[in-house]
């Protein structure tokens, strides 16, 4: 059995959201496929995830001192918890799907305080005489993302920083299978726009099998 962490940064739901419309397809696509299989759902909008903030940073280093977590402040117990909690989650799920729209060429903050809890040295990673070594080696993930405009490819290809940066975050957690679905272009042809939805669908359901 495998632990899925389905991983959502939008602030609507599927039936206004077209990612988070072709996100809801595909993990449904996923439960048939796999029955067996635990899916867990992260709506990173209502997700209590704390910024790395000076809290954060005096309890990691009284932590690193020697101090106990008992002898950090409540602030810093908080937090540091906190974050704790969220790595560990990532760490031992097996399959990650991100849903998320583009954002000025990026995703929602919500997602990147996200990937800042779970790039943990020791956890996700770790520093070597020979660089960093990712250390989420038997994992596999997918990101779904929506846009207005087409990003994918094409001439505006090089704006495109949010499946990009995921891409290189799972290389840095050595996660060796990440793939995308792109669900692009409404805004440029809206009256396209319900066909390119389906387009999406008809590809994530397809994904979902072999995920």
């Amino acid at each position: 059995m495998s632990t899925v962490l389905y991983i959502t940064a939008h602030p609507h739901d599927h039936q206004t959201s077209y990612s988070m419309a072709v996100g809801n397809e595909f993990i449904e696509a996923y439960r048939e496929a796999n029955p067996g299989d635990e899916v867990i759902r992260l709506d990173l909008f209502k997700l209590d995830i704390p910024h790395i903030d000076a809290d954060v940073f005096s309890g990691w280093g009284k932590l690193a001192s020697g101090s106990s977590f008992d002898q950090l402040s409540d602030d810093e117990k908080a937090k540091v918890g906190r974050l704790g909690e969220i790595v560990d989650q990532y760490v031992a799920a097996d399959k990650y799907v991100f849903v998320s729209p583009m954002w000025n060429f990026s995703f929602p903050p919500v997602l990147k305080a996200y990937i800042d809890a779970v790039c943990v040295a020791g956890k996700s990673f770790k520093y070597t005489e020979q660089g960093i070594i990712g250390l989420l080696t038997d994992k596999k993930a997918i990101h779904i993302q929506a846009s207005g405009g087409v990003y994918s490819e094409g001439p505006a290809a090089g704006f495109e920083s949010g499946h990009s940066y995921l891409a290189k975050i799972m290389q840095f957690h050595g996660v060796p299978s990440f793939d995308g679905i792109f669900v692009e272009g409404m805004a440029a042809k809206p009256d396209q726009a319900q066909s390119i939805k389906e387009a999406a669908i008809e590809k994530a359901k397809e994904a979902a099998k072999s995920f």
